[in-house]
């Protein structure tokens, strides 16, 4: 026979633990629950402000944050606890996403440029086996040449940014020029009226 085991027994459900609120909300002012209701009910505001305001809201007519949480559709009762927080600092901007949050932009100036560079200078017959730039090439080159991590889709919006367009020809050439076989060898022509013809 087994010897018996003492066990402890968590009795709490999961999820039930409240959050302790370490500071309650403060009365609204007239003018904040007109605009918290009004961001509240918008269809054209966006919807983490949407959500903070319901969060408020609620918190306002007494629900426990993490009831909030789940009626705004939050993650947990001390994202709202760190909401009414920022309120009280901030009032109304504190639906807004603070300076310096969100994520920032992958790709610097400097790594635009070399993406444009890279699509502007002949490729390595010799090394790339081809003497035209496709995405997937422009990709290798640049993966290889300090930019790891950057996909076909990026640099396709990089260097329609630039002013370059995709030819059928699966290679980038800026728009309105063409290379085109003179005497002194390949030249770069450009089409004067490319502006007009763009509309």
């Amino acid at each position: 026979m087994k010897p018996k085991c003492d066990t402890v027994v968590d009795t709490t459900r999961r999820g039930t633990l409240a959050t302790p609120q370490k500071e309650s909300l403060r009365a609204l002012r007239a003018e904040e629950q007109t605009a918290l209701e009004r961001i509240a009910r918008a269809s054209s505001e966006r919807m983490d402000r949407v959500r903070r305001a319901k969060a408020l809201l609620a918190v306002g007519r007494g629900a426990p944050f993490a009831e909030a949480a789940r009626a705004a559709g939050l993650r947990s009762g001390s994202t709202v606890a760190l909401l009414v927080h920022r309120f009280h600092e901030q009032g109304v901007a504190a639906l807004s996403i603070a300076a310096g949050r969100g994520r920032p932009p992958t790709y610097d100036g400097d790594a635009r440029a070399k993406v444009v560079a890279t699509a502007q200078r002949p490729a390595e017959r010799r090394t790339d086996g081809t003497a035209t730039w496709s995405l997937s090439l422009l990709q290798r080159t640049l993966r290889r040449e300090g930019l790891p991590g950057i996909g076909a889709s990026t640099i396709r919006r990089v260097l329609e940014d630039a002013g370059s367009s995709y030819q059928r020809t699966r290679t980038w050439c800026p728009t309105g020029t063409a290379q085109r076989v003179r005497q002194a060898g390949v030249v770069t022509v450009v089409d004067p009226q490319t502006e007009q013809k763009r509309g």
